[in-house]
């Protein structure tokens, strides 16, 4: 086999190079160009976190969410999970308080790592922040009552455990806190004591709660009892011997009662509620009798007026 010539070789390859190179370039970008042609876009929002910021806290609100394009190949951008990509503002770069443009930053792990070709873009592409010295602070807890109890019931007391929660947030925000409110309790058509684990809630997103951020909250509910009274009531003659007639003009009495709220205020007295027992009596004379009230059981008696009656009873 002849051996071949190095210049020979040189020349052949010198041959025609601007063509050559040519070529070369062209074949490159119909390679780049085919494989640009069939990647695939992919969207999602994901949520933007805070990272650092152990001096310097988020003053003012910010977007929450950022929204990310994946660029790939359709079988390798599609199975990563959302929750694999990581959108975030790194604080640790800042040391005084002020406004900044911060921009947003892609952290990748999970089914994102090892992805290629794998382009990502986030839209917006930085977020203007302003900055404060992170400040903590306890704040009193309050129970956020919602509906009404079953009518006739009163809620007399509660517990709340804790009774305060340690908050840290951006000094400004944090003078003007005073208080947290829980989750909130359904009250509705309750008529017994009740218990239940409560979360608290951060209506602003600047404050962060320091702990399990839950409460445990007792109620303790009882019948509403009143008190009602009633005028005017007549008070009748009850059980007398037929042979007999009670002469005696009896004015009308009154009471007042007490008992459930439901109860008490539907009640309607009977015209027999007021009588004098005179079924013991078995000759004429004068006689003081006690004035009776027939009040329903669930009822209690507070005070009647008069307590007593003098009739004189004649034969017929």
């Amino acid at each position: 086999m002849a051996a071949i010539n190095p210049r020979k070789l040189l020349l052949l390859i010198i041959e025609n190079w601007p063509r050559k190179v040519l070529a070369g370039v062209l074949a490159i970008f119909l390679f780049v160009f085919h494989r640009l042609s069939i990647l695939e876009n992919r969207f999602f929002s994901a949520p933007v976190q805070i990272e650092g910021g152990a001096e310097l806290v988020p003053a003012n609100t910010w977007p929450r969410m950022v929204r990310l394009r994946l660029r790939g190949e359709a079988n390798s951008i599609f199975p990563i999970q959302e929750n694999d990509i990581v959108a975030y503002l790194d604080l640790r770069r800042y040391n005084a308080p002020g406004t900044y443009r911060i921009p947003v930053e892609i952290r990748k792990k999970g089914t994102a790592l090892g992805v290629d070709p794998l382009e990502i873009t986030v839209d917006p592409v930085e977020i203007s922040l302003e900055l404060d010295h992170k400040t903590s602070k306890y704040v009193a807890l309050v129970p956020d009552f919602t509906g009404y109890l079953e009518p006739g019931y009163e809620m007399v007391s509660y517990t709340l455990i804790p009774t305060q929660a340690v908050v840290d947030g951006p000094g400004k925000v944090m003078e003007n806190l005073r208080e947290l409110y829980t989750e909130p309790i359904d009250l509705g058509g309750r008529s017994d004591d009740f218990s239940m684990p409560l979360s608290i809630r951060l209506d602003d997103p600047r404050i962060t709660l320091r702990g399990a951020g839950t409460a445990e909250f007792r109620a303790f509910i009882k019948r509403l009892i009143l008190i009602r009274s009633f005028d005017n009531l007549p008070i009748i003659i009850d059980g007398l011997d037929e042979r007999f007639t009670a002469v005696t003009e009896i004015m009308p009495g009154s009471i007042r009662i007490q008992g459930n709220q439901n109860e008490i205020e539907s009640y309607a007295p009977p015209e027999n509620l007021l009588r004098l027992d005179c079924s013991r009596i078995t000759s004429p004379g004068s006689y003081t009798l006690p004035v009776l009230a027939d009040i329903p059981e669930s009822f209690t008696l507070v005070r009647s007026d008069p307590t007593a009656v003098t009739v004189q009873v004649r034969p017929k």
